[in-house]
């Protein structure tokens, strides 16, 4: 979905895009009716953009390539495409997902795989539906390598994409997986017709948790009150386009966690990011009571009732932990 919203905006630009699709059927329809049917149908794609499913064809040219697949697919597919890729190639992640295995991020993924590619990740508040209905929109490219930070920057910018950079990418990619995590939190919260001054609770505490837990692992707190930080979890907490939301709503509304993925009929990153975060919370002894309740929930069968007064009477800590002196 985000991947062909990116390679639309990038064919506006005058770029010439290929547009993988692991599927040949899939691939095909989209090539012939220029539209992606099956995660953003009704949106036109740019006659600049080539679906195919030869990885062959895609890669062996490209001076940019721009991952957007499930995080539990991605190192496949970057091995699968690794002998593909001259090592001066950029490779950019927009995968929002930890591997669960030796909890990587996507960053240290291609990091193993393609040591010698410039790499970086792209993430921020970016939701597929409004970046093709062209609404304003900003996205963050946080790469070690200035020169792809520029690149991406010119590639992408257009009137209504505005692409910043940082160069903490640890901290954008923690960020832009994290909130998958509150997004359900927030879609539960909202089936159950919760007040505002319990959804302000929520989004600020869920903050206080991505930057508590990301300051752990070595982040900058700061990035995560930026577009990948607080504006992705305002966006992805707040709307029904998120997959996450979506599936938080659903057991909300009484549905188990395998209905609920069942109805939703499309993977949501944030079923996995709370297993593993809830892991590696406990293994560090990071304090995250909302990661822990809606784990309860989600797999152990826990009820709402236990989980919020949990949550409550849970220790009292500072409100804002990470300050400016």
């Amino acid at each position: 979905m985000f991947g062909t919203a990116i390679a639309n905006i990038l064919a506006e630009n005058g770029q010439n895009i290929w547009l993988w699709s692991r599927d040949p059927a899939q691939a095909e329809s989209i090539s012939k009716s220029r539209e992606n049917k099956k995660s953003l149908p009704g949106y036109q794609i740019n006659d600049g953009v080539h679906p195919t499913s030869d990885l062959h064809q895609c890669l062996t040219e490209c001076d940019v390539i721009f991952f957007s697949v499930p995080s539990g697919a991605f190192r496949e597919v970057v091995q699968l495409a690794g002998p593909m890729i001259r090592p001066d190639t950029m490779v950019i992640s927009t995968t929002k997902g930890i591997e669960s295995a030796g909890f990587h991020m996507m960053s240290e993924v291609l990091a193993q795989e393609l040591p010698d590619n410039p790499r970086g990740v792209l993430s921020g508040p970016n939701l597929a539906e409004e970046i093709v209905q062209k609404q304003i929109t900003a996205t963050v490219i946080a790469s070690e390598y200035p020169d792809l930070n520029k690149v991406v920057q010119e590639i992408l910018h257009t009137s209504y994409f505005r692409v910043y950079s940082s160069d903490d990418v640890y901290g954008v990619e923690l960020a832009g997986s994290l909130k998958n995590i509150y997004a359900i939190a927030a879609g539960f919260a909202n089936a159950l017709g919760v007040g505002q001054n319990t959804q302000g609770m929520l989004l600020t505490r869920s903050l206080a948790e991505m930057s508590r837990f990301a300051h752990s692992m070595g982040a900058k707190p700061l990035t995560f009150l930026g577009l990948a930080g607080v504006g992705d979890l305002m966006v992805t907490c707040g709307s029904p386009l998120s997959r996450n939301f979506q599936l938080g709503s659903f057991i909300g509304q009484g549905l188990k966690l395998a209905e609920a993925t069942e109805k939703l009929g499309r993977l949501a990153e944030g079923i996995n990011t709370v297993r593993t975060v809830k892991l590696k919370a406990d293994e560090m002894g990071v304090y995250m009571p909302i990661v822990s309740g809606l784990y309860s929930i989600l797999f152990e069968d826990a009820s709402v009732e236990f989980v919020i007064n949990a949550v409550m009477m849970g220790e009292q800590a500072e409100d804002v932990e990470f300050v400016l002196t």
